[in-house]
């Protein structure tokens, strides 16, 4: 079996446009074609392309496709109408967070589940072990979809040029079947920038067809290919989790500040339910670590692993770090000790390399688009 990363449908576009690549679990992807601050901004005030293709698409289907996604998750399937999508996780028997994933609702018995890419086997592998008994099938659609997300504020106008969906009656996490530049799309009204926008799923024989019409519809307002470099810079300002990062197993949704996520209300059991329960009453007792922000008061930029101090005492972890081009200054993620959580909370630092670097601790997310 070859070891060599896979690549998406528009690996030779991505190339002809002089990206950078880099290996990104498992697949070739592009980290950035210029710079990836002007790529940032670009999101930030016009618009971003970007290719997602790497992400797991798992299909359910069948009479019993829900009772399995209930049964599997720790959201209530149950109440995702036709056409829309729904946050959730996929977690352990003892609680611990498997995947984040979105769920959408294709059809009356058909659902679409999409997977971070480094877990999308893992939770294939739980999904189809968790429908054994069910009358409902699992399957493995990575292969059947490229996906293409146009995200900023210009991404409605410019989508709006290539399709005649009914883009103002998309509302966020909801997705429709239409078509955009003639291409067959469920066009989704998601994405992981923190600002409006699309991800749009077509067939990978279609995919640089759509990515050159809306390079080009784009280009008057300023759209831009856009890389994963800074995919992780707009998703840490807006103070979304990532996995590996914020989310692991060693964590429940409880103790990432994502405890709303889990559905106790929900009819019948489901895979975790009993250590979930336990880590909700732990949560309001003895609260866990909680997850801040952070903000440098000099130019030094924390990294994942780094130690949050006070007081001489190590006091949490860094999650997430980088430069954040809209704020101008090195902003972190972190879980630290709740007596020390609150914005505003005197004497944090970051370790780094043994010196204690002063940080402000502020409420998530550190950017917020306008309306």
């Amino acid at each position: 079996m070859s070891n060599a990363p896979r690549r998406t449908a528009l690996d030779a576009l991505h190339r002809s446009l002089g990206a950078t690549m880099t290996d990104f679990a498992g697949w070739d992807m592009p980290l950035r074609y210029a710079s990836e601050r002007d790529e940032h901004h670009a999101v930030r005030t016009t618009a971003g392309l970007f290719d997602l293709s790497h992400m797991g698409e798992i299909t359910v289907t069948g009479p019993q496709a829900v009772d399995v996604l209930n049964y599997a998750l720790v959201g209530n399937i149950d109440t995702v109408g036709p056409g829309r999508a729904r946050y959730t996780m996929i977690c352990q028997e003892n609680g611990g967070i498997v995947d984040d994933l979105i769920v959408y609702r294709l059809g009356d018995t058909e659902y679409m589940v999409v997977a971070n890419a480094g877990n999308a086997q893992i939770v294939l592998d739980a999904l189809t072990e968790r429908a054994a008994g069910f009358d409902a099938q699992v399957r493995d659609d990575r292969d059947a979809y490229a996906l293409i997300a146009v995200q900023g504020p210009q991404s409605p106008g410019i989508l709006a040029s290539l399709t005649d969906a009914d883009l103002d009656g998309l509302k966020y996490y909801a997705g429709l079947p239409g078509t955009v530049a003639g291409v067959p799309a469920l066009i989704a009204r998601t994405g992981y920038t923190g600002e409006d926008g699309f991800e749009l799923f077509v067939e990978p024989q279609h995919a640089e067809k759509l990515w050159q019409a809306l390079t080009e519809a784009g280009a008057p307002a300023g759209l831009i290919p856009c890389g994963l470099s800074c995919r992780d810079t707009l998703r840490l300002e807006a103070g979304m989790p990532l996995y590996g990062h914020e989310l692991t197993t060693a964590l429940t949704p409880f103790d990432a500040g994502l405890g709303r996520v889990v559905k106790f209300e929900k009819d019948g059991d489901f895979v975790g339910r009993e250590a979930l329960a336990a880590a909700a009453e732990r949560a309001q007792t003895a609260p866990p670590r909680k997850l801040v922000g952070l903000v440098a008061e000099g130019r030094r930029v924390p990294r994942a692993g780094m130690d949050v101090v006070a007081e001489g005492k190590v006091i949490g972890t860094v999650t997430s770090g980088a430069p954040s081009p809209t704020l101008g200054k090195p902003i972190a993620m972190a879980y630290v000790d709740a007596a020390h959580a609150a914005p505003g909370t005197p004497g944090v630092g970051v370790d780094i390399r043994g010196t204690h670097e002063p940080y402000e601790v502020v409420a998530l997310p550190f950017y917020k688009r306008q309306k």
